[in-house]
């Protein structure tokens, strides 16, 4: 179970004791993570990545994640990613 979801059944269930001890914990890992990126960021990754490779179709997603994801590993989920360049190539 992610923090996020733990909070929200913890909190559904009238646990703010708990909720709140996911959160400090949530805030004390956050501190440690890396930036992560803006939606507007990931797009302009994607964006340039299409053009570096001259990815056109489908067929081409495979450079294109690989050209993004040691640039937005940890900073960026790579699902939403990989998404989002489906919505361009396809």
């Amino acid at each position: 179970m992610s923090t996020l979801s733990a909070i929200v059944q913890f909190e559904s269930a009238g646990r703010s004791d708990l909720a709140d001890q996911e959160k400090l914990e949530l805030a004390i890992l956050q501190e440690f993570l890396p930036e992560q990126l803006s939606e507007a960021e990931i797009i302009q990754l994607i964006e340039q990545s299409i053009i570096a490779t001259g990815a056109t179709s489908m067929r081409d997603m495979g450079k294109v994640m690989g050209t993004i994801k040691s640039r937005a590993q940890g900073r960026a989920d790579l699902s939403v990613i990989s998404k989002i360049i489906k919505d361009k190539l396809g």
